[in-house]
């Protein structure tokens, strides 16, 4: 089972539509998968159709009354679950410190299902909290998006910062470029010379679409209601990397 975190300090950059965006094209792809949505305003939930409500809230869960297995609930698509957010979930930094070992509890929680899935996705809040630290534990890898802006860029240097103060070797950080508009030239120059100094960096954007903002209004992933467009190409091409980023790290 590999746990793919999207991550980024930053709010607004695409996490949510491009976790459940890739989760989905690796389910259609065969791969057994889940959605574990840790934000508290449950955006992939919604996406799904999926009330966001556990009975019990984060305590219970983090407590260990409550295992994950039971929480997972089935969406419209094949090979493709989800375990709902909460709006207890803005508690789960207070819940995680009152644990031994807080930053180990997320990939406690995920260990019993190893076996039932190929891909685990944690769309996360946009913070560096005890919450990212547990995410940083729990993922082998944090699929960062980032928009080719200055601002973004001062957000991945951060994280970068962050992962090597706090000696998190074992975890990838792959970024990837989102909501790119190769029509404005600071966009073209920002991805292209972050390509050349950063090599981890995704060569695959995902574009600024108003397909991928339909999402809100159709609530499914773009694959649900578009054959193909320019994004679900580009969303099938990112996947691709990203697998071929997984079985490099594997060997």
């Amino acid at each position: 089972m590999n746990v793919l975190a999207i991550y980024s300090i930053k709010g607004g950059v695409g996490k949510t539509s491009s976790a459940v965006n890739l989760a989905h094209t690796a389910a259609r792809n065969g791969y057994r998968t889940l959605v574990w949505d840790l934000d508290p305003q449950g955006a992939s939930s919604y996406y799904f159709r999926i009330k966001p409500k556990i009975k019990g809230g984060s305590k219970d869960l983090i407590a260990g009354k409550r295992e994950l297995d039971g929480l997972i609930k089935g969406t419209d698509f094949e090979n493709l679950d989800l375990l709902p957010a909460d709006f207890s979930f803005r508690n789960l930094d207070l819940v995680l410190d009152a644990k031994k070992k807080p930053t180990q509890q997320l990939k406690k929680l995920l260990k019993p299902l190893a076996e039932e899935y190929d891909f685990v996705f944690l769309d996360c809040p946009p913070n560096i909290s005890l919450l990212s630290e547990a995410v940083f534990e729990a993922a082998d890898i944090l699929l960062s998006p980032i928009i080719p802006t200055t601002l973004s860029l001062r957000t991945l240097e951060q994280l970068e910062k962050f992962i090597e103060d706090n000696d998190l070797n074992k975890l990838a950080l792959i970024p990837f470029f989102s909501m790119a508009d190769r029509r404005k030239k600071m966009h073209r120059e920002i991805m292209d010379n972050l390509l050349e100094t950063h090599p981890e960096v995704l060569t695959t954007a995902i574009p600024y679409a108003s397909d991928i903002e339909r999402m809100g209004l159709e609530r499914m992933p773009l694959g649900g209601y578009i054959k193909k467009s320019q994004s679900t190409v580009a969303y099938d091409a990112l996947w691709k990397e990203i697998l071929a980023r997984v079985a490099n790290l594997e060997k």
